[in-house]
């Protein structure tokens, strides 16, 4: 591996990223095998690239595709400027380059084809959600932002969508993930992928304007205590934000849970105050939400605090009185989503890898679902060449052609669509949350025959 002492680089004074990084957002291996490509002449050998999920995290028992937006703004604008040519020649890793591989990134676009399932496509392991068929050294350079992308996205979009199917449709899911999530960038990524996957809203302002949404959110322990101090009481606190912003819930157990509720109550009984609803942060939830609807019936009552769709399961199951969740940690953490990019042809020849527990099936890929009665009931993973049963519908669309995407972006209601309906066509034991069962998938004939072939070649 090689490394440059710190004190031959000169830094940036921020570490933050604009559209115009986004062709050295990238691992340091793609540029070297492109350069390494250029050297030996076949960095326009046509390659195919996909991009798969290997094991789906433990209790999945699917994914909901998601990212490939950024995804193709990222292809649509892949280029490199004078100056990061030059940054990356005064690296000295580059030495042994040859002049062609500094012309190839002068002139840099992206001139492929793409092929993908739409955004809000369940998928399970080793379905490609994305195929990259390009010259061999753009395939290459670009997997890094791919996966960093659809895993990420893809994660955010799947814990949405079972939180939606867990708490149902009455119920309203903000996304609170900001302080969170693992980046700035991740914290726009993972509030597009929330709403995307099913949840109503987001509390990130930039993400919601960003996205043409209304950003949504209530308010913090912090005003409670500080106006508290400063005007006399907790009640003076809840009227003050109140008159501002008479439509926001009220965040009721800094102190005293039930006592909150009972001054509330007494100000809505007496017709003083209208209140749309209220927040609990912590406590026993399933308690407390029962003596808060006692005190104020009509008020909706919101839950917040390291949720997830278990805690969301066993609340309900204990009969808690909540109308809404926040959800934050737990939506953009976790266990991530491991994604790979393999090649999987290059120049027309076949390839696979062999290694133990990665192995992968060569040649481009299609995914042939069949519904019965609305619902899922299988999947074949083929090749392109193989032809759909009358039951089966193919997955993967072209969606850019030679560099120039085929469609203009899809609302994110459009997504947010096929979603809900993707989650309400699988069978309720791919859904369930303890040891769900993914639907089966079969590999075709044809898959098999090539995948045979090409393992004796190997051997």
């Amino acid at each position: 591996m090689t490394t440059i002492p710190i004190w031959d680089v000169q830094p940036t004074p921020e570490l933050n990223i604009s559209a115009a990084d986004y062709s050295l957002l990238t691992d340091l291996y793609q540029l070297t095998m492109a350069a390494c490509y250029t050297g030996e002449g076949v960095e326009q050998r046509r390659a195919s690239f996909e991009l798969f999920v290997r094991r789906s995290p433990e209790g999945f028992g699917y994914l909901i595709a998601m990212g490939l937006t950024q995804a193709l703004e990222y292809l649509e604008k892949l280029s490199f400027s004078s100056e990061q040519i030059a940054a990356l020649q005064a690296t000295g890793i580059f030495a042994h380059a040859g002049e062609g591989f500094w012309s190839l990134l002068a002139e840099a676009r992206f001139t492929g084809d793409v092929w993908a399932v739409p955004e809000g496509t369940a998928v399970f392991a080793n379905e490609p959600l994305l195929r990259v068929e390009a010259p061999l050294w753009q395939a290459q350079l670009v997997e890094t932002y791919l996966l960093n992308t659809l895993n990420y996205q893809t994660l955010v979009a799947t814990r949405a969508a079972r939180l939606r199917d867990i708490a149902g449709e009455q119920a309203t899911l903000l996304e609170f993930g900001t302080r969170r999530a693992f980046s700035p960038q991740a914290s726009l990524w993972a509030a597009r992928a929330a709403l995307a996957g099913g949840l109503d809203a987001t509390s990130n302002v930039l993400a919601a304007l960003q996205l043409g949404q209304q950003p949504s959110g209530t308010m913090a322990h912090a005003l409670v205590m500080a106006l508290s101090a400063m005007e006399g009481s907790e009640e003076q606190a809840f009227s003050a934000f109140h008159r501002y912003f008479p439509g926001a819930p009220l965040l009721i157990d800094t102190y005293d849970t039930v006592a909150a509720a009972q001054h509330l109550a007494e100000k809505v009984n007496t017709g003083k105050m209208e209140l749309s609803g209220v927040r609990l942060d912590s406590g026993d939830l399933v308690s407390l939400s029962k003596q808060v609807r006692s005190l104020l019936p009509k008020v909706s009552i919101f839950a917040s605090g390291d949720l997830d769709e278990w805690e969301i399961a066993k609340l309900q199951a204990a009969g808690a009185e909540i109308d809404g969740y926040g959800l934050g940690t737990k939506l953009v953490t976790g266990s991530p989503v491991n994604g790979v990019y393999k090649l999987v042809e290059i120049d027309d020849i076949p390839v696979m890898k062999k290694s133990s527990g990665k192995a992968t099936y060569p040649g481009r890929k299609q995914i042939f679902r069949s519904y019965g009665g609305g619902q899922v009931q299988a999947d074949r993973l083929g090749l392109i060449t193989d032809t759909p049963l009358i039951t089966e519908k193919p997955l993967l669309q072209l969606v850019v052609k030679e560099g120039q995407r085929l469609q203009p972006p899809e609302k994110l209601s459009a997504i947010r669509q096929r979603t809900a309906a993707s989650v309400a066509s699988l069978p309720e034991q791919t859904k369930r949350l303890d040891n769900p069962v993914p639907i089966p998938i079969e590999i075709s004939t044809a898959l098999q025959n090539l995948t045979e072939v090409t393992l004796q070649r190997l051997n």
